[in-house]
């Protein structure tokens, strides 16, 4: 494909582009306070818990692969 060589006719808004390079640097400045502490608290160990321990208990206990109209899916 052709590649136009003169000048950009397109302007980049600034604040998109400072929104940008902030997205892209954000790893430079992160900073553990009690809120990013908390939130990785809860999103790494306290949602993952209760989900592994429904799957878990739950297992086994409904089968829904060749189920007619009128068939329980529960097995027990």
């Amino acid at each position: 494909m052709a590649k136009h060589k003169g000048p950009t006719t397109l302007h980049m808004d600034p604040a998109l582009v400072r929104y940008n390079n902030m997205w892209i640097n954000r790893h430079k400045h992160f900073r553990w306070t009690p809120r990013s502490a908390w939130l990785t608290l809860v999103y790494c160990v306290l949602v993952p818990i209760p989900l592994g321990i429904a799957g878990y208990m739950t297992d086994g206990k409904w089968n829904m692969r060749g189920k007619r109209k009128g068939d329980l899916i529960s097995e027990y």
